[in-house]
């Protein structure tokens, strides 16, 4: 490795922006799950009719609404 490679190779690979890999990781899971509780929210609050459209049943929905926010499907 060269001398001028050296610091560049450590900050790149420590940090994004100045957030650690894992603390960026767990931002993300976090937003990712604020997210999905928003979701979840807003379809508790569809009426039944718009539920019928797209497929669901009110039992879906509350089933669904109960999850964690944590609770991510995708495992994103």
């Amino acid at each position: 490795m060269m001398k001028g490679q050296k610091g560049f190779a450590i900050a790149h690979s420590i940090s994004l922006d100045g957030l650690h890999w894992p603390r960026l990781r767990w931002w993300q899971r976090l937003q990712r799950g604020l997210q999905l509780a928003r979701e979840r929210r807003q379809l508790a609050m569809l009426d039944d009719a718009a539920l019928k459209d797209m497929g669901l049943t009110r039992g879906d929905v509350m089933q669904e609404s109960e999850r964690s926010f944590w609770d991510d499907p995708l495992q994103r």
